[in-house]
């Protein structure tokens, strides 16, 4: 029998997405037992400080956007960090309003009236403002989590699905960027969801007009948030997505770079819009040396030598021989995500501290799970089924045991 709610006009909650919700509600226990043994760091305070400045006072310094300067290293994690804690701030200070004096959560400051609150003040006043500052990164990797699966169920079915999916729930890497403030995995949602998105433009512009629209605007979103987070990965994306546009399209590329060029442009406007539409302040991202890229692989060589990424890294080692090895397997769903996992994971940022390999690691695992979808399909199946379990497993317990390290 049909669970009631198993379908809401065209969204399906049958039994392959309850799995799916499954792997990311253990992917989010995860992230709240790290949390729950974090305590606030001094980059805690930062993006609490400064992002709760962006909302509540935009110019609290003459000449700078916030009293950590204009932000050059991802506006967007800044925004998204200070977010809660102002809700939950504005939210306290209207309950107190129904409070007795000496039961109010927001307690007033000596010669402030109450007006203004610092961080290390919220810390003693309000609860759960740790949990509140990883909130919106942890949301933001289960956004990425489901993109992943609506993406490797679409082009490899369910199993091959299940398979990347659970590969990226057990991922510390993925883990660590969404316990603790920083722009990689906002970047990493941007530069996934762009790729992907180009390709369902390139594919939409082969029928009706009415089709492109809503493609269009939703790639404009995810290069927003992709050069919000860091303003190089809107170039990594773009370029990347226009490539394989170029690839699968089919008499309309002459269409395709003004398609790119104008998601690009309504992409920098979110990001303006990001800066409370200062000016000085977002012009400061092109004066600075934000957007450098440089070569080196010493990132990514450090990820395959991690012991606590040994499931991916030998399904990896496997997909790589089969797809070399298999001629079926060398199709544009497999290459695509291969090629977008090489580009980024050679990259790094030298103007500011951030993680281009960590953009790549969705793509990684899509490329796994097209090549073991592949195998299941062969006429060793049940090999390949058992050899995908079993590295699953795997995963799954490497890190499970490496969470304590991420604390």
């Amino acid at each position: 029998m049909t669970h009631r709610f198993a379908r809401l006009r065209r969204f399906h909650f049958n039994f392959p997405q309850r799995i799916a919700a499954g792997f990311l509600a253990l992917f989010l226990m995860q992230g709240f037992w790290i949390t729950g043994h974090q305590t606030l760091s001094d980059r805690d305070y930062q993006y609490a400080r400064c992002g709760r400045e962006t909302w509540e006072k935009p110019s609290p310094l003459a000449g700078y956007y916030t009293s950590c300067g204009n932000i050059r290293d991802g506006i967007l994690a800044y925004r998204v960090a200070g977010l809660p804690l102002t809700v939950n701030l504005l939210l306290q200070r209207g309950f107190d309003l129904f409070r007795k004096p000496e039961d109010r959560v927001v307690q007033a400051s000596a010669g402030q009236g109450g007006a203004e609150l610092s961080v290390w003040e919220l810390r003693h006043q309000m609860t759960h403002v740790l949990l509140l500052l990883r909130l919106p990164f942890l949301a933001c990797g289960c956004v990425l989590g489901a993109g992943l699966w609506w993406v490797t169920r679409r082009l490899y079915g369910n199993t091959g699905g299940y398979v990347a999916l659970a590969l990226y729930c057990f991922s510390p890497p993925i883990l660590k960027a969404c316990v603790s403030p920083n722009p990689d995995i906002f970047a990493a949602l941007g530069v996934y969801g762009g790729i992907y998105t180009c390709i369902g433009v390139a594919h939409a512009m082969q029928g009706p007009r009415r089709k492109w629209r809503p493609r269009i605007i939703l790639l404009t979103l995810l290069f927003g948030i992709a050069a919000a987070a860091h303003i190089a990965a809107l170039p990594v994306a773009a370029l990347l997505g226009l490539a394989l546009m170029i690839w699968i399209a089919e008499g309309r590329r002459s269409q395709l770079l003004p398609v790119v060029l104008l998601a690009s442009a309504g992409a920098l406007l979110l990001v303006f819009a990001c800066y409370g539409f200062s000016p000085d302040a977002f012009s400061y991202v092109f004066r600075s040396a934000s957007g450098f890229l440089s070569v080196s692989l010493d990132s990514a060589r450090h990820f395959f030598s991690t012991f606590s990424n040994a499931g991916t890294v030998i399904a990896a080692a496997a997909a790589a021989l089969l797809y070399l090895g298999v001629r079926r397997s060398r199709y544009f769903g497999n290459t695509a995500p291969l090629l977008c996992f090489l580009v980024p994971a050679a990259l790094v940022t030298t103007g500011v501290q951030s993680s281009p390999w960590l953009w790549s690691l969705p793509f990684l695992i899509t490329f796994i799970g097209g090549v073991f979808a592949d195998g299941f399909e062969s006429q060793r199946g049940k090999f390949f089924l058992v050899a995908a379990a079993s590295l699953v497993a795997l995963q799954i317990i490497v890190c499970i045991m490496s969470l304590p390290g991420l604390i």
